[in-house]
C-alpha cells in the first residue's frame, strides 16, 4: 500500500511541476535562438564536395573533428577568423604547401586542386567554427 501511494504521489508531482512539451510558446515569444544551419549554405556544400574529392586528397591528412596528420578542420576554424584575408591565405597553402603553423610535419603542395577550389574548401572548413 505504502508503494501504491509512494508511486501516486511522484506521479501526482511530475504532472503538477509541467513535466509536459517544454517548447510550448504565446503567439508573442520571439524566437531567440540566431543560429543557422549552414550545411544549407551553397559555400559550404560546395567546398564540403570539394574536400571530399578523392583526387583532391584533403581527407587523406585531415578529418573534421579530431588531428590525423594535418589539424582538425574543427581546429583550423577556430584559429582563423572567416575573412577574405584569411581564405585567400589559407588557399594559397593549400595549393603551395606550408610548415610550422601546426607543428613539424609540413602540409606539401597540392597540384590538382586550382585556386578556386581551394579557396571554396577553405570557406567550408571556416564555416565549421564553434560558436
Amino acid at each position: 500500500m505504502k508503494k501504491v501511494f509512494l508511486s501516486l504521489t511522484v506521479t501526482a508531482l511530475l504532472i503538477a511541476c509541467g513535466g509536459g512539451d517544454s517548447e510550448k510558446k504565446t503567439p508573442f515569444e520571439v524566437k531567440t535562438d540566431t543560429k543557422t544551419d549552414v550545411t544549407q549554405n551553397p559555400d559550404y556544400q560546395k567546398g564540403m564536395a570539394i574536400v571530399a574529392k578523392q583526387e583532391n586528397l584533403c581527407l587523406t591528412c585531415h578529418k573534421v573533428e579530431e588531428k590525423l596528420v594535418g589539424p582538425a578542420y574543427r581546429d583550423v576554424a577556430n584559429k582563423y577568423e572567416n575573412n577574405e584575408e584569411n581564405i585567400n591565405k589559407l588557399a594559397e597553402k593549400v595549393t603551395k604547401g606550408g610548415k610550422g603553423v601546426w607543428g613539424e610535419v609540413p602540409m606539401p603542395e597540392n597540384k590538382v586542386i586550382s585556386l578556386e577550389d581551394a579557396k571554396a574548401a577553405v570557406k567550408y572548413v571556416l564555416m565549421l567554427r564553434n560558436k
